[in-house]
């Protein structure tokens, strides 16, 4: 998980101050000696670190604070609104032509997954500004390069431009360019080559390349993994390039976070896309605020809305919920539903997202082969079956063979029945509630089960209740 190592850190340190009616200078200096020791640790710029640690002390013992009201909440909101400071304060948008042909050009080390890359930001800018992508392969020197490209072009099914590894690439992308014209492509994105360290036979060649492509964004990609160095790095091309944005890979398998947090406020060049997946759809615009929420343990509400929106149809939706509402909710909506929630990515990552679903899910592991199995079970049934899910329920010669044919336990193919009861009366309650029985206080009471007497169960079952 992203920033995890820190994440588990920072919020540790905020909880010396939470839940406190009055804070002390003490409190604070406490605190913030936790939190200097998390950015260290985490491979933060010793200079943003000093910065980050004096402003976020000196707003939180400021008089209002330490004599207000919830002042251990108000020292969060400081240190998260600075950590939002730090990393670029709002999202950049990646600059577009309204006319003409828009290019980008993508510089970077080797092993920094730039040709990847190029091939999630042609899907990303299609979805989001419906163009039609031109993939530029100018990485001569590393073997398959070339031939790594035109299989990530064929698998988005975008077009590509490629002269093989003869030519040099300054005449690669003049040819490029005039293909773009000709093919209608209105974006170009170049992929050029890296080397396992800086120099200048590489620099040289990349402010050729630019000097005739001429292109709106020079996005540097880097390893967010490589901590601190990625800092060294993003000056040496920003020296020479000027490039426009960067964009953290691998941020994903990054526990420490030393890259994102270092790199806004010592070069001054914004975060703009961070790939959060080897999948060629985990791109996604890099929002300094949602990010600092994540790191604090807030949730991410406003990705997870993202991630509904653009994987589920409004009407599928719709539909689905109008079904479970009026208690019609079957297994060929079941797994519809799995489908949906298996288009926004990892079921890990989607549950992280909730305000406190993070710690929660602390220590647990999310098996996502549980989604596979549950379309194994649902595969096996008859369509009958599916239909009808009272059909399962009252047969266990039934449940047998959907288990024999899914390769599963029949305690499987009854937790299966059991949960689908469970969503099926929780959704017949919300239906069935009056807006007037809801709690204004307690937005989650119509979900809710109605208090009723437990009763003591006997025998060896004793102490097992039902749902």
């Amino acid at each position: 998980m992203a920033f995890e190592n820190l994440s588990d850190r920072l919020q540790m340190a905020m909880r010396r101050v939470t839940g406190k009616g009055r804070l002390t200078e003490q409190d604070i200096n406490d605190m913030m000696r936790e939190v200097r020791l998390s950015l260290l640790e985490a491979d933060v710029n010793y200079k943003v670190v000093r910065e980050f640690t004096k402003d976020v002390k000196e707003k939180a013992l400021g008089e209002k604070i330490l004599k207000g009201l919830n002042p251990g909440q108000q020292v969060v909101k400081i240190v998260h609104d600075e950590l939002q400071q730090v990393m670029g304060d709002k999202a950049e948008p990646i600059g577009m032509n309204m006319v003409g042909i828009t290019k980008v050009m993508l510089v970077g080390l080797q092993g920094a997954g730039k040709t990847t890359t190029a091939g999630k930001l042609a899907l990303f800018l299609r979805k989001q500004h419906n163009v039609k992508p031109l993939l530029v392969a100018l990485d001569i020197y590393r073997p398959a390069a070339v031939e790594q490209l035109k299989t990530l072009a064929g698998q988005l099914n975008v077009d590509i431009y490629e002269q093989g590894t003869t030519k040099k690439p300054e005449i690669i992308i003049q040819e490029a360019m005039d293909y773009a014209v000709s093919n209608g492509n209105n974006l170009v994105i170049a992929d050029t080559a890296g080397r396992l360290h800086i120099d200048d036979s590489m620099m040289d060649e990349l402010v050729r390349v630019k000097s005739i492509m001429k292109p709106d964004e020079v996005l540097l990609t880097l390893d967010a993994m490589t901590g601190q160095d990625a800092v060294n790095v993003t000056e040496h091309f920003h020296s020479t390039l000027q490039v426009t944005g960067a964009i953290l890979t691998k941020l994903d398998g990054d526990t420490r976070g030393g890259a994102a947090l270092s790199l806004r406020r010592i070069t001054n060049v914004p975060i703009k896309l961070m790939g959060m997946g080897e999948k060629l759809d985990q791109l996604e615009v890099f929002h300094p605020e949602r990010m600092a929420s994540r790191i604090l343990g807030m949730g991410d509400v406003m990705t997870l809305v993202d991630k509904v929106t653009e994987n589920i149809d409004e009407d599928d939706m719709m539909g689905m919920m109008e079904k479970m509402m009026s208690g019609k909710f079957n297994y060929n909506d079941y797994i519809k539903q799995l489908k949906m929630i298996k288009r926004m990515g990892s079921l890990g990552g989607i549950l992280k997202l909730i305000p406190g679903m993070g710690k929660a899910l602390k220590g647990q592991d999310i098996d996502e082969k549980q989604l596979v199995y549950i379309e194994a079970m649902i595969s096996s049934m008859t369509k009958e079956e599916r239909k009808n899910p009272k059909l399962i329920a009252r047969s266990s010669s039934r449940r047998r063979r959907i288990a024999s044919g899914s390769g599963r336990r029949v305690s499987d193919v009854n937790r299966l029945i059991q949960t689908m009861d469970q969503q099926a009366q929780m959704m017949k309650r919300m239906g069935s509630m009056n807006p007037a029985q809801m709690n204004p206080a307690n937005p989650l009471s119509a979900m809710q089960q109605p208090s009723r007497q437990k009763k003591k169960g006997k025998g060896k079952n004793k102490r097992r209740y039902p749902f």
